[in-house]
């Protein structure tokens, strides 16, 4: 599918400001998605009230807006600037609900704007927890026993139904507010009212309980092409039980089997398809870590605060690629940062090179000398013996989603990079920026000759 030549002015709606510690995911995303749109040549019009981001930088978007994340003033802006599409995914839940609500009340179609990525009708399908269900049901993945309820009166007789303890997920909301476990009627009591009040739609799932049970998320993208993929998978430290966006995640996984693994990322896929999302989504499962059973707690089809986490620990540009997809172009048409040219920049600096055999014959066929070191899993300490003996100024190890040998040389080398005071690099944007400053400043460098 060729990339949109259709439309010339986006809307991008940032997150705002959030808990403190967890509005830095969506700036990272905001930033991403907006940098890539004006790279493929569109103007980018941000809306997000929170001053204290780097998307909020002139540099980032080509109008900035910093009003209230309220649907009466996106709707003011939306009618002043009269975009030819908003794009909705990269602020969270907050970019989302604007986008739904624009469009429930036919601001957009007054407009004539369209969203892009993901289409209405498959993020209603996710985000409404009785859709979703039944969603669930139809391709055979399971869910737990669960009911809507919109009264007080319906969360009571659910709660009972299904049987203590439960947990209550309102929809609509940010970070699972308004959520939470009840062990009995007085627990539910405190919480039910609250948890309709919040929720956009005064709506309440009321599930049985998994608590104590892993809780497994998987990142994956999806295209119009129906191209799927998994970017990477992550694991909560804390058990079902503590909200995500309050306990650790680490990336990969630590404690699934290889079967786990396959299983689940088998159904992220399933659903990530028949959901047909376009862009990038977050797919979050609960397992039995006595057991096979799973069972599949939501589906964000955004980017999320752990996209950036997975962006990092990947090295692969979630929020950008989302961004790409969303105008139309198909996951093998989008470039990703290619290491080459940072690599000659180096070079023509005159810094030495140093890589592993494979990294070392692709340099060297293009121009670059590179000389080899064997890798630690072939029996060799070349690589930590020249970082130890100071003949290495920076390391640019990217690569800490793979598995098994390939991962575990990673962990070494940036593990000694660090206790030898080396700056290491998993991320080669952040490399971009230190050949800039590099190229900015007149300083002698003296090279190790081979």
């Amino acid at each position: 599918m060729p990339k949109r030549t259709d439309i010339k002015k986006i809307l991008v709606i940032g997150s705002g400001p959030i808990v403190i510690g967890q509005a830095a995911e969506f700036d990272y995303a905001g930033t991403q998605a907006c940098l890539a749109l004006k790279e493929e040549g569109y103007e980018v019009i941000l809306c997000n009230s929170n001053p204290a981001t780097i998307m909020t930088d002139p540099s980032i978007a080509d109008k900035v807006y910093m009003e209230p994340l309220t649907l009466e003033y996106i709707a003011k802006i939306v009618r002043k600037e009269r975009p030819d599409a908003i794009l909705p995914g990269i602020g969270g839940q907050t970019g989302l609900n604007l986008a739904m609500q624009l469009e429930s009340k036919g601001v957009l179609k007054e407009c004539n704007t369209e969203l892009l990525g993901t289409k209405h009708e498959s993020i209603e399908r996710a985000e409404d927890r009785e859709k979703f269900k039944e969603l669930c049901l139809s391709l055979g993945e399971p869910v737990l026993p669960s009911e809507i309820a919109n009264s007080e009166d319906e969360g009571y007789e659910v709660a009972k139904k299904i049987g203590y303890p439960v947990v209550l997920r309102p929809a609509f909301t940010l970070g699972g507010t308004g959520g939470g476990f009840a062990e009995n009627e007085e627990e539910m009591s405190l919480l039910l009212k609250n948890a309709l009040a919040l929720s956009p739609v005064h709506q309440v799932l009321i599930e049985k309980s998994v608590k104590g049970y892993k809780e497994i998320e998987y990142e994956v993208i999806r295209d119009a092409n129906d191209t799927a993929i998994t970017v990477c998978n992550m694991e909560n430290l804390d058990p079902v039980g503590i909200h995500t966006g309050d306990s650790i995640v680490v990336c990969p996984s630590q404690t699934l089997t290889n079967k786990e693994y396959q299983m689940l990322r088998s159904s992220a896929l399933k659903i990530i398809r028949e959901l047909k999302i376009e862009g990038g989504c977050n797919v979050q499962f609960a397992l039995d870590p006595k057991s096979f059973q799973y069972y599949l707690i939501e589906v964000n089809p955004r980017v999320s605060r752990s996209s950036a986490l997975a962006s990092k620990a990947s090295g692969y540009p979630i929020a950008r690629v989302s961004a790409k997809i969303s105008v139309g172009l198909r996951l093998d048409e989008i470039k990703l940062a290619n290491t080459l040219p940072l690599v000659k920049r180096f070079y023509d600096m005159g810094f030495n090179i140093e890589a592993t055999v494979g990294t070392a014959d692709f340099l060297k066929s293009h121009g670059i000398r590179t000389r080899v070191r064997r890798k630690l899993s072939e029996g060799s300490t070349e690589i930590l013996d020249s970082i130890r003996a100071g003949y290495v100024s920076y390391v640019i190890n990217t690569r800490a989603i793979l598995s098994g040998v390939h991962y575990e040389d990673g962990v070494a080398i940036r593990n000694c990079a660090v206790e030898n005071g080396i700056t290491t690099f998993t991320s080669l944007d952040t490399v971009k920026v230190l050949l800039d400053v590099l190229e900015e400043i007149t300083m002698g460098i003296s090279t190790i000759d081979s």
